[in-house]
């Protein structure tokens, strides 16, 4: 069962960030262009992705290992310029959520890595970016984890840096690297994206205006084919399709049919517009998800190229849901 503990994170400042940023006083819109994220961005993700790997590895939910990680992501911030528990709604800041949670294993430590970017002109509403840092347990002693999800972890930090430099116009964005998305034995309310599940109930309960959560998961496969599941905000999906075209990648993206169970999913069912960028076809010839869960999940199937792909229809979408805030 859930325990409702609104602490850390929460408790000391960001969720005033989050709701109340709108009371400062507007300033003057700026007239700075639209800058589109370079090629490096793309190729310092996957050189991080490695770093990662090797200072994180393993890093399952509830170990020492996870803790370290959630270190390691801090860390990374604050060199970023990120600032620990500043809450003002000018500044640039990181916190960490701890929590404890029921599992299949009894009650363990979950740790939410958020950072805060407010937009230049800070309003109330918010896109989220998320992605997952831990890895499924039982796989090897050194599962690598390195696309599910130390891409994602890793091209999210990239991101995190570009929109610090490049903020949205009108839109504050809130990066979250969530804790105990892989299920220990089975997936089932006890088991499984514990930290999205968290931060949506956190949001809902604050009443956050959100207008999109963006979720990325296993985006560096060198074959990349990311597919966009059915359960997901209708607009959003479509948003994807059409951000794909226009960056010039619109074959490496395509709509799926069915459910896919992700961190997304936690803020779908609470009615806020989410949706899931997520490579589902991860392996050989042979088999469409061979390297999924299995100790081939290493660094050399992956490619800066694809991560590249992936930022790039990220920020197309971040940029037409802000031009279209109030």
């Amino acid at each position: 069962m859930w325990h409702s503990m609104i602490n850390s994170l929460l408790a000391t400042g960001l969720v005033a960030l989050l709701t109340g940023c709108g009371d400062s006083s507007p300033e003057t819109e700026t007239s700075e262009p639209f800058v589109v994220l370079p090629e490096s961005v793309a190729t310092q993700a996957l050189a991080r992705t490695a770093a990662f790997i090797r200072d994180c590895t393993p890093r399952d939910a509830g170990t020492d290992g996870a803790r370290r990680a959630a270190d390691w992501l801090t860390t990374a911030l604050t060199e970023m310029g990120f600032s620990d528990g500043d809450p003002s709604a000018r500044s640039l800041a990181w916190k960490v959520d701890e929590f404890s949670d029921s599992t299949p294993h009894g009650v363990r430590p979950f740790r939410n890595v958020l950072a805060a970017i407010p937009a230049r002109n800070p309003g109330n509403d918010w896109i989220v970016l998320l992605t997952h840092f831990d890895t499924k347990s039982g796989i090897s002693p050194r599962f690598d984890g390195a696309n599910d999800g130390a891409s994602s972890t890793a091209l999210l930090l990239e991101l995190a840096g570009w929109f610090k430099a490049h903020p949205l116009h009108r839109t504050n964005i809130l990066c979250g690297f969530m804790d105990g998305e892989e299920c220990q034995v089975a997936y089932s309310e006890q088991d499984g994206f514990h930290g999205s599940k968290r931060l949506a109930r956190q949001m809902k309960e604050r009443h956050v205006a959100i207008r999109a959560v963006i979720l990325m998961d296993m985006v560096g496969d060198a074959n990349l084919k990311l597919t966009v599941p059915r359960n997901g905000n209708a607009a959003l999906r479509l948003m994807a399709l059409e951000a794909a075209d226009a960056v010039g990648e619109r074959d490496k993206i395509g709509l799926f049919d069915g459910y896919i169970y992700d961190d997304h999913h936690a803020f779908f069912e609470l009615g806020f517009p989410a949706i899931d960028l997520i490579d589902f076809e991860y392996g050989n010839e042979n088999d469409e998800n061979a390297y999924w869960h299995t100790p081939q999940d290493t660094l050399d199937k992956l490619s800066s190229r694809s991560l590249y792909t992936t930022a790039k229809i990220v920020q197309e979408m971040l940029r037409r849901l802000d031009n279209s805030a109030r």
